[in-house]
């Protein structure tokens, strides 16, 4: 059992919680039992795994999975899972996975109906619940901007709670180009911003067909030549007196109109 928090392979997988380092591995961390049930489904992605044994034994079922999948369970002390962790009160796990990304022309080949674009988003955990959200919704994939927060910052990793390893996933995309290359896959692009029609107005043919929803940045939105360049720009409704709608809630409505229309 690894017990020494200072140990060199323990700082090694701490690094990890570093977008340098996770740059220079092509690894990443996936902290808790939820992401490494969804993990196992994959486990050739799984390249090494810590937990307690009062984990392990809490979770039988689990780490029976892993290793009739050919994956060794490290033991550690608490100390050094907290070491290797990103968060201050562990679940007791923590695996060190490969990258999991696609380039653009991969997503485009599928024929997408339903993508999930993030502008400039820089709050990890609206990240992470968009693309959970987009998961749950059946979309066909989510595209990172290159602008936009790591997708493997530990924190969006957790938020999105396994969905991670559910649909094909794009960084570093520049925004104007991947929104001409969908536009020219036959793809209509959405901007959902305020000031635009409203998503309740639009015929339900419109919304069947093959979109993109294109979601900025929650304290300033998007950039002129990024509204300028989608198909159109598109708000939802406020029946109550709240300002305005988090991020990730908004991009659950328009994604879930989407999908509702396009399975009607």
């Amino acid at each position: 059992m690894l017990i020494d928090p200072k140990s060199s392979l323990v700082k090694g997988v701490a690094r990890l919680s570093k977008k340098d380092a996770r740059s220079q591995t092509g690894l990443f961390l996936l902290e808790g039992l939820q992401g490494l049930k969804e993990a196992l489904r994959f486990p050739k992605l799984i390249v090494e795994l810590y937990a307690t044994p009062e984990c392990v034994e809490r979770n039988p079922e689990l780490f029976e999975r892993a290793r009739g999948s050919r994956i060794d369970v490290t033991l550690v002390s608490d100390r050094v899972l907290e070491q290797m962790c990103d968060t201050t009160t562990p679940q007791g796990v923590v695996a060190v996975c490969e990258q999991v990304d696609v380039v653009l022309e991969e997503v485009l080949r599928l024929k997408p109906k339903l993508v999930a674009v993030l502008s400039q988003v820089r709050d990890p955990g609206n990240a992470g619940t968009v693309l959970r959200a987009a998961d749950a919704a059946g979309a066909d994939a989510v595209i990172f901007s290159d602008n936009s927060v790591d997708l493997y910052n530990p924190k969006v990793v957790r938020s999105t709670t396994g969905s991670i390893f559910h649909l094909p996933i794009v960084i570093g995309a520049e925004i104007g180009d991947t929104i001409a290359k969908l536009q020219q896959a036959g793809i209509q692009v959405f901007a959902a911003d305020g000031g635009g029609s409203l998503i309740t107005e639009l015929p339900a043919g419109t919304l069947a067909k093959p979109t993109a929803w294109v979601f900025g940045n929650e304290a300033w939105g998007f950039e002129p030549e990024t509204l300028a360049a989608v198909d159109t720009v598109v708000g939802l409704p406020l029946y109550g007196p709240a300002e305005s709608l988090n991020l990730a809630t908004a991009a659950s409505v328009c994604l879930y109109q989407s999908a509702f229309a396009q399975r009607a």
